[in-house]
């Protein structure tokens, strides 16, 4: 009983505490989920968080910041992050109509009531998947090789993103003879590099003058905020009346959907739900208040369940989100490991039962819930007023760059930050020019450590 009690309060601890910080992550714009959920969770891992309070820290963040990240996308027409860029469309039309309001809690209310959804519904699917768990996992390489190659298709850059995996996983594998000819075992710092990718690769373009002059803007941003209009009385508002009977229907339908798929992008999954569902919907007001409640719900779903289900079935990433976001529930080394020599699997998948992953991630979806939809729809214009004037994105930008520094001369002493910066550098350029995104660059990151010693052995 005390045992249980103590991994309970861990796991509320650790998720009220990702809550609070996601929550305020996702008003700021632009803060990439892998680049800030990632390593914060890599973080809590490395730290020796009990596993129960890892996982609850990482669902009540990714829930909480999927929530906030529509008060810049709804109010400023900024996408919040990388999974709010479907979104803006129908953003901007209903700002351009003076109901921008309306959209933010639209959105926030469909991720709510997806997130309630999705996450049962994942826990069930990836169960009904796990007999056939043990055939997966000893054709993980190939099927990471499929996976990857599949993945990479689906990208934006389709073949280019296919035909890239292979520099890629070349510098990975060189990489690491490098390291290991001098005794040094990386794995963390391939992940942080290919997560702050983007980032590196603008800092070197600063230091080119060419680079420099193309990304100087001649005026500083403007933004017009409409006056918010409470609609309710309390501090927390009830989803299930903000949204109307269609639109629940269509956000509970659209998100049971997404958490049974686990090998598509998240942002595939959200424009092609939004598409379906904005097809039958005639009235063009109802239209863009349903496809961005709907879309909402999506990110939510898909995020849940391309997390969940690889990490109870198989414990191997093989989701976008899996590899990307989530990945340190799968890989924090030395704490959580996927051995490629022996096919063992070490992380989450054999420290937590079925309904473990049920109670605490509802845990973690309740005090995101708790933290974030009311703070969204009470705060929502205060708080984007204060993160456009007040808030240095420099600032925050370069503490998460000294999280990832501390790390990887932690883990690799020299070696390890200067895999970093030529990772990132290189997946960074990679991610600019041909829209090579971090996604099929961690799948890139497992066929190397992966598939490419198993097709060695074959040949």
């Amino acid at each position: 009983m005390d045992a249980l009690l103590h991994s309970f309060l861990v796991a509320l601890s650790m998720g009220l505490l990702g809550a609070v910080v996601f929550a305020a992550l996702g008003v700021i714009s632009g803060t990439d989920e892998t680049a800030t959920i990632a390593p914060l969770t890599l973080l809590v891992a490395l730290l020796g968080v009990p596993p129960e309070g890892v996982f609850t820290f990482f669902i009540a963040g990714a829930v909480a910041k999927h929530m906030t990240h529509a008060i810049p996308t709804a109010l400023l027409g900024i996408p919040g992050d990388a999974m709010a860029a479907p979104l803006l469309q129908q953003a901007t039309m209903l700002r351009a109509i003076g109901v921008p309001h309306i959209a933010l809690r639209k959105m926030i209310s469909g991720a709510i009531v997806a997130a309630f959804i999705a996450l049962p519904l994942a826990v069930l699917f990836a169960v009904l998947l796990a007999p056939v768990a043990g055939v997966i996992t000893k054709a993980a390489p190939w099927v990471f090789l499929v996976v990857a190659i599949g993945i990479a298709y689906l990208s934006p850059a389709r073949w280019a993103a296919v035909v890239l995996l292979v520099p890629f996983v070349m510098l990975i594998v060189g990489l690491q003879a490098l390291t290991g000819h001098y005794g040094v075992k990386l794995g963390v710092s391939y992940f942080l590099g290919i997560a702050i990718g983007p980032l590196i690769a603008d800092v070197f373009s600063l230091l080119a003058p060419a680079e420099r002059r193309r990304m100087r803007r001649p005026r500083a941003s403007t933004f017009v905020l409409a006056p918010d209009v409470k609609q309710w009385s309390g501090y927390f508002p009830n989803p299930l009346k903000v949204l109307d009977r269609r639109q629940l229907g269509w956000t509970a339908a659209t998100a049971a959907i997404s958490s049974a798929t686990f090998v598509f992008s998240p942002v595939a999954m959200t424009v092609v739900m939004g598409e379906l569902v904005g097809a039958r919907i005639k009235h063009a007001y109802e239209r863009l208040t349903t496809v961005i409640a709907v879309r909402n719900g999506v990110t939510e779903a898909t995020y849940i369940a391309e997390t969940l289900i690889p990490l109870i079935a198989l414990g191997l990433p093989l989701s976008p989100v899996a590899a990307g976001p989530a990945a340190p529930l799968f890989n924090a080394p030395p704490r959580f490991f996927v051995n490629s020599a022996t096919g063992e699997v070490h992380n989450l998948h054999s420290m937590l039962s079925g309904w473990e992953f049920l109670v605490f991630g509802l845990l973690g979806v309740l005090l995101a819930a708790l933290v974030s939809y009311p703070l969204a729809m009470n705060h929502a214009r205060r708080a984007a007023l204060f993160v456009s004037r007040k808030l240095s994105h420099e600032a925050i930008i370069a503490t998460f760059a000294g999280l990832i520094v501390l790390i990887s001369v932690w883990e690799g002493q020299w070696l390890g930050l200067g895999v970093i910066l030529t990772v990132g550098l290189f997946g960074g350029l990679l991610s600019r020019v041909f829209a090579f995104n971090a996604g099929v660059q961690f799948m890139g990151y497992y066929v190397a450590v992966l598939s490419v010693p198993a097709l060695s052995r074959l040949l």
